[in-house]
């Protein structure tokens, strides 16, 4: 089948636009100036205010992975709305990190989500939690240009590679210039196109005339004449109780792995108050929900489709395409010039979220782990801090891009990217915010449990096989059935706490000598929330030599 010139061309004016946006936007605020400092592009200068913010907040949740991955599990055979949980979880984590983080770590001041770490435990610990911090973006990285591949492949018969190259580099080379004002102001037009494509391809696609009513087919087949639907696609009958802690260990991922996030913290730390940083979480709460609905009905209708009397040409969509289910649909049963402006819809969902991750991971890279360590020899410049982050979004944005083209499930790269930092960063945030006796002792001892217990756990999705087998493990089909996340989640939540409790004792009493305590917590002082200034980087520039010096 030979490229769509049409919509080649409405991809590419598309994509004009919002590169000039980007542009437009970094220029505005002075990105391209000489005496611009590396915490601007991080924070936009905590500029943000709610109406930006909140758009910027709900666009970078709104992936392609968000909105492919949720058609493509509605639609799946065995899974079904009911195992469609990130839509809801992640909507949940908007409203627990609001609570729970947004307002104190505006209140103090940070620049990034690892500071706390870096202030506390030292540069090398806040190295360490860095890892997890950077495959997790990674992965959501390449979940999302996934997600873009496999509908320019299918709508308009790009090459999916290709496809993905493409629309990788243009998010790249703006967010170079303009940091988080180009992502910011980005994403308010991306949102606006996501909510418009989405929803006017809905009476299309549900008045086709291949398209059984999905109300029939949401249980059962009784009503559907014919055998060549789907069906079933609230997949009540996949849940029984030999899955329910498979079923809550995801879950429980979804809400609380949703939090530890650069991404999700550049925006509240980038806000003009606390308030405002809460506002922006709880509001786009009901955003993300508002734009996961039309993909839950795309997928309702792929699974009610007959796909005999469209031009598909099978009568099944097989296994290997699920993660096609959103773009199939737009292609086969909607017009071509919607099918385009659906198109455009996925195209800004990608776009949105690629830009925010590859400037999340090299944020954290710049400020957490360059920073601190070229300090050792000297102050870097502001120049030169910009060039290392630059060249960092290169770095993270090529990676994503060679993920996305080796995984074939959109909705399961988009699950993967939370499990390290549910499993590693969520019991490290919890703890440093909320136990002030917590140490480097504790952190590094479940930092190093976790990834053990984690690894030991397998991953079907990258081809890991367990070699620790948990309560309810299934030998005939190698899966973890108990909650096992969730379990090593908590434990380490208990190992930083006793571990940090009874490091601090023993060098405090003299148990142990104080010259063996190079995390100095016997003189620590814990960390307090009072109202810093917004001078976030005189704040840490002042005490980068006290922070370097630490293990």
């Amino acid at each position: 089948m030979a490229v769509n010139v049409w919509g080649i061309v409405s991809i590419v004016i598309f994509y004009v636009v919002i590169f000039a946006v980007g542009i437009w936007a970094g220029w505005r605020n002075k990105s391209f100036s000489k005496n611009v400092k590396s915490e601007d592009l991080i924070n936009a200068g905590r500029s943000i205010g709610p109406f930006v913010g909140i758009f910027t907040l709900t666009a970078t949740w709104v992936g392609g992975g968000y909105i492919n991955g949720t058609a493509e599990y509605v639609f799946a055979p065995g899974r079904g709305l009911i195992w469609t949980q990130a839509p809801v979880g992640y909507a949940l984590s908007l409203i627990l990190g609001g609570f729970l983080f947004a307002g104190k770590m505006r209140k103090q001041g940070y620049v990034t989500m690892l500071d706390p770490f870096h202030q506390k435990y030292g540069s090398i610990m806040a190295a360490l939690l860095y890892i997890p911090a950077f495959l997790g973006d990674l992965f959501w990285t390449a979940a999302v240009l996934s997600a873009l591949g496999s509908t320019l492949a299918v709508v308009i018969n790009l090459d999916i590679t290709l496809a993905i190259i493409i629309s990788a580099s243009i998010a790249v080379v703006y967010t170079l210039f303009g940091g988080l004002y180009s992502v910011a102001y980005t994403d308010v037009i991306q949102l606006i196109l996501i909510w418009i494509g989405l929803y006017l391809c809905l009476p299309f696609a549900l008045t086709h005339d291949a398209v059984t009513n999905i109300a029939d087919t949401a249980f059962d087949l009784l009503n559907v004449p014919g055998n060549n639907v789907t069906g079933k696609w609230i997949g009540y009958e996949a849940l029984d109780e030999s899955r329910a802690g498979y079923y809550l260990d995801r879950f429980l991922l979804l809400i609380f792995g949703g939090m530890p996030w650069q991404v999700y913290f550049q925006r509240v730390l980038s806000a003009k108050t606390p308030f405002v940083a809460q506002t922006l979480s709880f509001v786009a709460t009901f955003g993300c929900l508002f734009s996961a609905a039309p993909a839950v009905v795309i997928g309702a209708i792929a699974a009610s489709t007959d796909w005999n009397k469209t031009d598909f040409g099978q009568t099944l969509i097989p296994a290997d395409r699920y993660r096609d289910v959103l773009p199939i649909v737009l292609q086969y049963l909607c017009p071509p010039a919607v099918s385009f402006i659906g198109l455009g819809a996925v195209s800004a969902a990608v776009m949105s979220s690629v830009d925010s991750s590859v400037l999340s991971a090299s944020s954290m890279f710049t400020q957490n782990v360059y920073k601190p360590f070229r300090s050792l020899a000297g102050k870097p410049s502001e120049t030169e801090l910009i060039w290392v982050m630059r060249a960092f979004i290169v770095f993270t944005g090529a990676a994503s891009t060679l993920a996305a083209i080796k995984v074939n499930s959109t909705y399961e790269l988009w699950l993967l990217c939370s499990d390290l930092v549910y499993v590693i960063l969520f019991p490290q945030l919890l703890c440093i915010m909320y136990v002030p006796f917590s140490n480097g002792y504790g952190s590094v001892t479940a930092y190093i449990l976790g990834w053990i217990l984690r690894i030991g756990g397998g991953e079907a999705i990258i081809g890991l096989q367990p070699f620790i087998k948990f309560p309810l493990f299934d030998e005939d089909t190698q899966v973890q059935k108990f909650p096992y996340k969730t379990m090593i989640m908590v434990i380490n939540i208990i190992t930083i706490l006793v571990i940090s409790w009874a490091t601090k004792a023993l060098f405090k009493k003299e148990i142990l000598p104080r010259r063996f305590d190079i995390f100095q917590t016997a003189d620590h002082k814990d960390i307090s929330y009072h109202k810093a200034t917004d001078k976030a980087d005189d704040q840490f520039d002042g005490d980068d030599e006290n922070f370097d010096t630490k293990l």
